[in-house]
């Protein structure tokens, strides 16, 4: 094999590995995101745990983000860059720093994040929805899943 060949077939192995499953996680994806060791759910689960009131769900993307796809039912909608982030948040969830309260964003990355910050201010049970509104490694997302949405008019 000459040297072209094999740094070639190198460069495949290299980004395939960056690709693989490892233990039921995309290791790319997972080196995108950021580590959260609370709660996960699914999209499916995080509609219906809103909708019977388990859980306070939030959407935590931009308004552009909120008119160009809708909001998932029963979501609040919380721009994670607001400067009293956290008190809104505390204030969707009627006060209660313990209560259940699901993060949800497009891809997974900003609710994995957000996730961790929110427990340094305190909130102690800090819910991911991993596979967002578009869908990501975690699972088809929201509306990939038909579920219900509330637009802007």
């Amino acid at each position: 094999m000459n040297r072209r060949a094999f740094v070639g077939a190198g460069a495949i192995v290299v980004i395939a590995a960056g690709f693989a499953v490892v233990g039921g996680k995309n290791t790319f994806y997972s080196a995108l995101t950021e580590s959260f060791s609370g709660g996960i759910l699914t999209a499916t689960e995080a509609h219906a745990m809103a909708a019977s009131g388990k859980i306070t769900l939030i959407d935590i993307r931009r308004a552009d983000e909120w008119a160009a796809t809708g909001t998932g039912e029963g979501a609040h909608r919380i721009d994670l860059r607001a400067d009293d982030f956290s008190k809104r948040v505390q204030q969707a969830a009627d006060g209660d720093l313990t209560a259940p309260i699901a993060l949800i964003c497009a891809r997974g990355v900003r609710s994995a994040r957000v996730a961790n910050q929110l427990i340094t201010y305190g909130f102690t049970n800090i819910i991911d929805v991993p596979e967002g509104m578009l869908g990501s490694a975690a699972g088809p997302g929201w509306i990939a899943r038909g579920l219900p949405l509330v637009k802007d008019t």
